[in-house]
Formats: C-alpha cells, structure tokens, sequence
C-alpha cells in the first residue's frame, strides 16, 4: 500500500454502516447509532422514537431549543451508560455540513451519536530560501487522544455558533500565542474528512483546513495545557514522520497529505489519495 495511503485507510475503518442505526432530527438523518448506545436510550420513550428505519427524535420535539434540551438528556443516558462523557461544550448539530443548525448537543458525545463534527487545522508556514519549514507541535503526554504525537501549530473543534475563521483565530491564541491580527491572516485552502470507527463511536469528522504564513520572528508558544512544545521542521522532515512513521496524530497526517499534495511534494498520478481525503462528500 502507499505509505501515504495507508494513514488514510486507518481514519477510514469502517467499511459500511451495516450495524449501525440511523439516526434523525425529523426528516433529517444526523447521524448513527451503534445497536448498544440505541438500547440506552429504550428508556426515554418521550424523546425518542423506534420504527423500521432507525431512530429518531420525538416528532413533537420542535425548534432547536426543544431538541437541544432532548439530546442533552440523550447525552447524559449515553454516557451514563459508558458511550463518551460529557465535556461541557456544545458543537451545532447539521443533517449536511453546511445545512441549517437543527440543534445543539455536547462533544463528548458526538461519536457515540455519530454526528459530524467540524474543526479547524492550521499549517503554520515558514518560507525561508532554503525551502518550506513547517511549525509542528508535540501534543501534551497526557491527553486522552494521541498523547505525545506530532500535531498542526493550530487545530480545534468548533463549538457551537461559531465559524471556522473565528475558531481559528481563537485557537491560534490560546494554543499557540499566535497574535490574532496574524491569525486572521491564515487563508482556507480545503477540506479533509473521515468516517473512524473509535472506542467512542463513530467518528465523522470534517477539518476545515488554513495555511497560516508566519515571519521568522513569530515563534508559537504552549498557552495551554494541550501542547508540549512547538518545533519548526523542513518540511522534507515532516514528509519523512507521516509517511514513515506513526508519530504524527491520526487525523493530521491526512491534513499534511493535502500540504504535500499542493505543495507538489507527493504524486498522485490517479488521484486516489486526493479522492481519499474526503469522505463525508
């Protein structure tokens, strides 16, 4: 397999939802079930429904207000009965990534509903005349996902009303001490997207990608607890980790292909790898 392929496979591991039940707000399917989470809701007969093609929020549950408190309530079953935890933090809940907001639920519980969840990456890049260096940043030893590997300068979920521009800007500061009049320079240059089977669920996770052009004297620093330290590579060096290594986070190995991949930096002569990186469509 191409050793770039291959990271795209592994945040791909979930062949068909065979197994798992839809999931919808009215009309609309949100996401997917696995057949035990949807046993610890058979308890709440007020806020969901059962029938042949899956299950669903009560009709009755109009507005994205009502729905918001019925899936907060949903959540709360869901990590009662050991699918994800609550976090604390809303994310907006869509049928499409850019449909309408049909409601709001916690993050911690988005895998375990298999509802899509959008985030920000940002490649933090310096051009010097020996050729492109890349920021790259060690994740904290004890973060519950991927401790100790390579990640972006910047990358976030979005949370709840709030776009990726907005999202990236914050994050840049509170991870990385990036001034926010250079953060707002960062420009939106795709999209990457997987479907992962995880031990939290379903993983259906969309990436709004920036690269984000940093001068010499602009050096990100740890302003949270999320990041070790940031180093900056060659980027010949970060091409080399992701396709010869497993050091770098699972999902930001498919943001570095797209880099290398607009770079010129790898072939794709078929374009599978390009066609790979998306998979929600």
């Amino acid at each position: 397999m191409n050793p770039f392929a291959r990271h795209i496979a592994a945040c791909n591991n979930i062949p068909s939802p065979a197994g798992y039940l839809p999931f919808r707000i009215g009309e609309e399917q949100v996401g997917w079930l696995e057949a035990e989470a949807a046993r610890a809701l058979t308890f709440l007969p007020k806020l969901v429904h059962f029938g042949p093609e899956g299950v669903s929020l009560a009709a009755g549950l109009r507005g994205v207000a009502a729905r918001t408190g019925a899936l907060a309530e949903i959540g709360q079953a869901l990590a009662k009965s050991g699918f994800g935890r609550i976090r604390g933090e809303e994310f907006d809940v869509r049928a499409h990534p850019t449909g309408p907001v049909l409601a709001t639920v916690d993050r911690g519980v988005l895998p375990a509903m298999g509802i899509v969840s959008q985030g920000v990456h940002a490649n933090g890049l310096v051009r010097r005349p020996d050729g492109l260096h890349l920021w790259v940043g060690w994740r904290a030893k004890d973060k519950a996902i991927a401790p100790g590997k390579l990640d972006n300068v910047v990358a976030g979920g979005i949370p709840a009303g709030m776009d990726p521009e907005r999202c990236l800007a914050k994050e840049a500061e509170e991870e990385a001490s990036i001034p926010a009049d250079l953060a707002v320079k960062a420009r939106l240059v795709g999209r990457v997207s997987y479907v992962m089977r995880t031990e939290e669920g379903m993983r259906r996770d969309l990436l709004h990608l920036f690269d984000l052009d940093m001068p010499e004297d602009v050096i990100p620093r740890p302003n949270d607890d999320e990041v070790e330290r940031f180093e900056l590579w060659p980027v010949g060096k970060v091409l080399e980790a992701v396709r010869d290594t497993d050091d770098v986070k699972f999902n930001v190995n498919l943001v570095l292909i797209d880099l290398f991949l607009r770079e010129g930096l790898v072939e794709d002569p078929d374009g599978v790898l390009r066609a790979g990186l998306d998979q929600l469509g």
